[in-house]
């Protein structure tokens, strides 16, 4: 195994671009990229306090893998199968563990988060604890920002020397103080050694190009679960996933193309929710384990059903749009409570149709967070039940939850300790406000709950100090005002600019 140096503006440079030894790419085996704005500009900012960012792992090969580009223009809800590119024999390098900061780094410096490009404070750079921010970065719309904020691209990729690069954005502004342009002076010199002098990238090179016999696929397969499963950016779906794409070709579009569908109505279903269906739904039991997916018959058995698998999961998705008021994502608090119905649509689709009170159970168990927690022995003891009796006898299956030490109860209580930002107040307004329209065109217009009386108004009530007879005590505090009797839903336009504002309801 070789270990390799680079600084990082060569290496941007060599993502997606076939020059350089093939060019580096993603195995489809790597899930999406998760990484917010805030996080890519702390990692800009480690970078900038020479915090190390651990070694790259990279696979050199010229076997007909399934990948795809490097992101460079991000935005949210893209189709990762849009970035695929032909499988080929050619030589290649391919990221098996660093896709999240690689990405992160080809964002910044190449491309852009959401329209956004990545600019840096120049004259930022005071003493911090290591925990908050000491060099600022942020993504702004180029035609809004001013200085100090520079586009960092702008610098990085400047090949004229530090002081020449500082001194001509200095000309730029009249009126600096000197502490100011010695700030860009030092802030440009760093950022030049960090980012384009520095071999500041180590990456450990697995070579089945000019070392066949040592690395065979299967042998990648372990490597890159064993690199990932210690992180906290990877969970065990996604490891799972990358055993399951490695036999089947058209794994990550099918799924995608999936959730997507699922998606459509305004739910979250994830890839993780897919993964334990589909092991519950071939009895395999719902916990996650690495060995169901190495077994050589789970894989296999996915494949061969999977129009089915979907087909279960669809079905009760159009239950839940039609037949209840969980209408969107914020009204569901656990997708897990539904993966028995699907178990039981999958299993006996002809009964599927005959299902008395199958709103009750989605509403109780949802209601009173049944589901909480880790539930996957009981997701196990409620298809064990369902393949027992061969029927989905709603009194039965809360019968078995509740013997699991659940409460199902909803009372007076659960509805009053409801509040402003609680997990269960869209639930709750979804069985209000059942002809509120919980699917705008516009993703921004979607509704929102807010204060009836407004916080602005009610923290202007004060009531008498017994200390000092003032009337300068709070009488409406935090909890009282976060109620769920002073909440409403809103449309977005109610709720904005020129919206609802702070006028008493009265008027």
């Amino acid at each position: 195994m070789k270990h390799e140096k680079e600084t990082i503006r060569k290496m941007v440079t060599y993502l997606n671009d076939e020059e350089k030894d093939g060019g580096f790419w993603l195995p489809n085996i790597q899930r999406p990229f998760v990484w917010s704005e805030e996080q890519i500009e702390r990692l800009f900012d480690s970078i900038m306090r020479e915090y190390p960012i651990s070694t790259l792992l990279i696979w050199r090969t010229q076997s007909k893998i399934k990948c795809r580009k490097f992101i460079d223009h991000y935005k949210p809800n893209l189709r990762l199968s849009d970035f695929n590119v032909p499988e080929n024999s050619k030589t290649k390098l391919l990221v098996l563990d660093g896709q999240q900061r690689l990405q992160c780094m080809f964002i910044g410096l190449k491309g852009s988060y959401d329209r956004k490009e990545l600019f840096f404070n120049v004259i930022s750079g005071d003493l911090a604890q290591p925990e908050d921010i000491r060099y600022q970065f942020k993504f702004l719309n180029a035609d809004n920002a001013k200085f100090p904020w520079i586009k960092f691209k702008d610098i990085v990729f400047n090949h004229n020397r530090f002081n020449t690069i500082a001194q001509s954005i200095i000309n730029l502004y009249d009126n600096l103080s000197n502490e100011d342009k010695s700030r860009v002076f030092d802030n440009v010199a760093l950022a030049i050694n960090q980012f384009s002098s520095s071999d500041f990238l180590i990456y450990q090179e697995l070579d089945s190009v000019d070392n066949r016999q040592a690395y065979q696929e299967d042998d990648v397969v372990e490597i890159f679960i064993r690199a990932n499963s210690g992180g906290t950016q990877l969970g065990k779906s996604d490891l799972l996933f990358s055993l399951l794409t490695s036999s089947w070709d058209d794994a990550d579009e099918e799924l995608e193309d999936l959730i997507d569908e699922l998606n459509r109505s305004g739910y979250s279903f994830t890839r993780d929710f897919i993964l334990k269906t589909c092991i519950t739904l071939l009895d395999k039991g719902a916990q996650y384990d690495i060995n169901k997916f190495r077994d050589g018959v789970t894989k296999e058995e996915i494949v061969k059903n999977w129009d089915n698998i979907a087909n279960a999961i669809k079905d009760v998705k159009d239950f839940l749009l039609g037949k209840t008021f969980l209408r969107t994502d914020k009204a569901v608090p656990s997708y897990l409570a539904l993966i028995p119905i699907i178990y039981f649509r999958y299993k006996y689709p002809k009964n599927w149709s005959n299902i008395e009170q199958l709103d009750t159970y989605v509403l109780r168990t949802l209601l009173t967070g049944a589901f909480s927690g880790n539930p996957d022995k009981l997701i196990d003891k409620l298809t064990r039940k369902i393949k027992e009796i061969e029927e989905f006898d709603v009194k039965q299956l809360l019968g078995v939850i509740r013997v699991d030490g659940r409460n199902l109860q909803i009372t007076e209580s659960n509805i009053l300790t409801q509040h402003y930002s609680s997990k269960y107040i869209h639930l709750y307004f979804n069985l209000w406000y059942q002809n509120f329209d919980y699917h705008p065109s516009y993703e921004a217009s979607l509704p929102q709950i807010d204060h009836i009386f407004s916080q602005s108004l009610l923290r202007k009530i004060r009531t008498i100090n017994p200390t000092t007879g003032r009337k300068d005590i709070l009488k409406y505090l935090q909890f009282d005002r976060d109620q769920i009797a002073n909440c409403m839903l809103l449309t977005a336009r109610e709720n904005g600019a020129g919206g609802k504002r702070d006028i008493p309801p009265e008027q």
